[in-house]
């Protein structure tokens, strides 16, 4: 919000694309692929200097092929299982989110110029990168991670 309590226009280019890996948009079986996040050309190498230090990376994306109109904004069963409660967009991770945006951490495979080989990003072929940064052990959750059944039953095919 601005001083003035309007909202405040936020604008992210693309660092890089996803290229490669799974072309088609589905929730699950997400652990073996392999793609690559392309940086754009106004990086050069140099940008990657020492990220292959990492095993980890976190990649915020953009989730393009959802269209505007199907952009979520209250609540709703996930993945539409009315067996699973009826839980805000901001009480999970679907794709159809007000800002649209995905984060995701995947094992780092490789550098190689200005390619980053990775295993396991849940962005599909094309997906714009916004940002990659490495994982660090100290931003993970401290102390005792909780969450709710359905939550765990979603994600037992995730991976």
């Amino acid at each position: 919000m601005s001083e003035h309590g309007s909202p405040v226009e936020v604008v992210s280019e693309p660092v890089g694309r996803v290229v490669g890996g799974r072309a088609d948009v589905r929730d699950d079986e997400w652990g073996e692929v392999s793609a690559v996040i392309r940086l754009d050309e106004r990086f050069g190498p140099d940008a990657l200097a020492g990220l292959d230090s990492f095993s980890h990376v976190e990649v915020v994306y953009h989730f393009d092929r959802v269209p505007v109109d199907k952009v979520q904004t209250g609540a709703r069963h996930p993945r539409g299982n009315t067996d699973w409660p009826l839980v805000g967009i901001f009480a999970q991770r679907g794709k159809n989110r007000p800002n649209r945006l995905g984060v995701s951490r995947c094992r780092l495979l490789r550098v190689e110029g200005r390619d980053i080989h990775v295993q396991g990003l849940d962005a599909v072929d094309g997906t714009p990168v916004l940002d990659i940064k490495p994982y660090l052990s100290e931003f993970g959750p401290r102390g005792t991670v909780t969450q709710p059944d359905w939550a765990t039953e979603i994600m037992r095919q995730y991976y």
